[in-house]
């Protein structure tokens, strides 16, 4: 039996996650009690191949984990999930990458990461990968490997013939060679704001403001607004999509959520429109469902 070729492919991020919840957020030299604390896998990049992968689509993951507990269980997670681990390097001497993130009583949350083995992805898990480069596939980055090997992955995809789609999280300016490599932009509020360098984004319209000037830069550019929705243009069109409404639980991992939906229906050969409506519906499901 011939095993489908993944059409999702992301590289990137794994983190080991520890999650804390407290009444609020610490201020500067302020200690709070907490209530709970439990791991989770994550990472951007993990995040994203999972959700690729329950959206119904064939993923597979490029990403370097270390030889510890947090790397093993790393792996274990993404095979749990269906995403191909043939591709995510085992580094000796390293430390897998890691955060830990604090939730409020509200449902929000800030976070520190330590990017560890993340930071050794270079062109060596590119070429060793090459397989996963093809014309119907498409590539998905992020923000937390070094832009250098995300050019390369990049390039890799384009010469094959498939698509990028860059979410460009945490917030940092692409350089000039990713920048020209990306199909398709990806940023929340805060990240819209400083790479479109617009003061504000905390609407619907702000949103598209900003998807317009990111739009003269890439070929297609999607700014989510948290619960206000999400706009995008593309080619001269454009759209806001109202956030569907709901209870919210946590709004932790909705971007990624957001963004493996959108990859899978991109995948499946649907439309900047379908893919986006379709990482909206997979965020308010996220958001409003219990998440340990």
């Amino acid at each position: 039996m011939t095993i489908a070729a993944p059409s999702v492919v992301v590289f990137g991020s794994l983190h080991y996650d520890i999650i804390v919840k407290g009444p609020h957020r610490p201020r500067k030299g302020e200690t709070v009690t907490g209530s709970a604390w439990y791991p989770k896998c994550g990472g951007k990049g993990g995040n994203q191949a999972v959700s690729a992968a329950r959206y119904g689509v064939k993923s597979a993951m490029i990403g370097a984990v270390a030889e510890d507990s947090f790397g093993h269980a790393l792996k274990l997670n993404l095979d749990a999930h269906g995403v191909d681990i043939r591709s995510v390097r085992t580094l000796a001497g390293e430390g897998s990458g890691m955060s830990v993130a604090i939730f409020d009583a509200d449902g929000d949350y800030g976070a520190v990461i330590v990017s560890g083995s993340n930071l050794a992805l270079s062109e060596e898990d590119v070429s060793t990968a090459a397989e996963l480069f093809r014309s119907d596939a498409v590539l998905v980055l992020q923000n937390e490997v070094p832009d250098a090997a995300n050019v390369l992955a990049a390039q890799a995809m384009k010469k094959a013939g498939g698509r990028v789609v860059l979410n460009a999280a945490p917030a940092r300016l692409p350089s000039e060679d990713l920048a020209a490599l990306v199909d398709v932009v990806v940023v929340n509020a805060v990240e819209a704001e400083a790479l479109a360098e617009v003061p504000e984004v905390n609407s619907l319209d702000t949103a598209l403001v900003a998807a317009r000037i990111l739009g003269r830069r890439y070929p297609a550019a999607v700014v989510t607004a948290g619960g206000d929705g999400v706009a995008f243009v593309q080619d001269g069109y454009e759209a806001k999509i109202p956030a569907i409404k709901v209870k919210l639980v946590s709004t932790h991992g909705a971007g990624d959520e957001f963004i493996g939906a959108l990859a899978a229906e991109l995948a499946r050969g649907a439309t900047l429109e379908r893919a986006v409506n379709s990482g909206n519906e997979a965020a308010a499901r996220l958001v409003s469902s219990p998440q340990a």
